[in-house]
């Protein structure tokens, strides 16, 4: 997508480049050229291809699982996430996964819709009451990545991020054991919780770092 805008973007400018040296050069600029070139023919080949792009990759996200596969189960409730796993442990508001290769999402809303989002990762997709949503996602490092609601779901929607912690393969095992956590909140969510902006330097900090790196 960032490709395509750049392309678009350097696409106007060079028209603009263009008019202002044939206006210099004292010939005239033909406006039917640039309003079936750059404004009709340009822009459909750009956004069509960006369209089968979007497509192709949303596919990818869409889980699919095989025999014997299992998700991760994640419920997701006004203001907590709880993510179940095959072998009987669960976590809450922290959904750990093997590093370097796919795992699957399941998820499910027991209120009201939520959005699970994890940016780094690259897919959202909702939690909707009734309904079991799949997400393919993968991690190639070991490492925290930070998770966030991105649908409004009420007075504590900022109140409830939350974070993947990725494990390399071999250790995977051990560290869901070691991090099981029980369910039961012995004083209301909000009042647990950091402010929204209290990880904020931290995520923008893995962020930058990750955008470093890949130059």
């Amino acid at each position: 997508m960032l490709a395509g805008a750049c392309a678009i973007f350097a696409g106007v400018v060079g028209v603009a480049l263009y008019a202002l040296k044939r206006q210099r050069g004292g010939r005239d600029f033909s406006v039917r050229r640039v309003l079936i070139g750059w404004g009709l023919v340009f822009p459909i080949i750009t956004m069509a291809a960006l369209m089968v792009f979007a497509l192709v990759g949303g596919e990818r996200l869409l889980g699919r699982l095989s025999d014997g596969d299992e998700p991760i189960h994640v419920s997701v409730r006004q203001w907590s996430w709880t993510a179940d796993y095959p072998g009987g442990e669960r976590s809450t508001n922290v959904v750990h996964v093997p590093a370097g290769q796919h795992f699957t999402i399941a998820l499910t809303s027991e209120d009201v819709i939520h959005s699970f989002w994890v940016p780094r990762l690259g897919g959202k997709m909702d939690a909707i009451p009734g309904k079991t949503n799949l997400i393919r996602l993968r991690a190639d490092e070991p490492g925290v990545y930070h998770g966030i609601c991105a649908e409004y779901c009420g007075i504590g929607h900022a109140l409830m991020p939350f974070e993947v912690h990725a494990h390399a393969a071999d250790t995977y095992a051990a560290a869901l054991a070691a991090n099981t956590e029980p369910v039961g909140l012995d004083e209301p969510v909000l009042r647990q919780r950091d402010p929204p902006a209290a990880g904020l330097i931290e995520r923008w900090t893995d962020y930058l770092r990750e955008w470093i790196g890949g130059r």
